[in-house]
């Protein structure tokens, strides 16, 4: 019973700002890489960063020097700050986890319900 819930999502003008947030929640024994996917109206869902539990991020080269994902471990949360929005980023955004349940448990992956975020003038 893991729960992901994402929050920061809504309207902003090009060149602005919005900080999203994810927290993890329920019977979680370990959570390993986190990651923000997003998915366009018509398009594929495709990642836009991820973070290892050491707190090293990687991002789509689309974001680059815009966005900057942290974690915080304590709070089984992450983030992603996202600068200099552009319209293409316009997307429902989703937080992933890969995480295990229990001690011995299987790893797997946990999605979020997803944020809107829309970039518009």
């Amino acid at each position: 019973q893991v729960q992901l819930v994402e929050s920061g999502g809504g309207l902003v003008q090009p060149g602005g700002s919005l900080r999203l947030s994810c927290a993890a929640s329920g019977s979680i024994f370990s959570i390993g890489v986190m990651g923000w996917y997003r998915q366009a109206p018509g398009k594929q869902r495709e990642l836009v960063a991820r973070i290892t539990t050491g707190g090293r991020p990687n991002y789509a080269d689309s974001v680059k020097g815009r966005f900057t994902m942290s974690r915080d471990n304590g709070k089984n949360t992450v983030y992603l700050q996202m600068n200099v929005l552009k319209p293409e980023d316009t997307a429902v955004y989703y937080c992933n986890a890969n995480l295990v349940t229990t001690r011995y448990g299987n790893w797997a992956d946990y999605w979020g319900q997803g944020t809107q975020v829309t970039v518009s003038s």
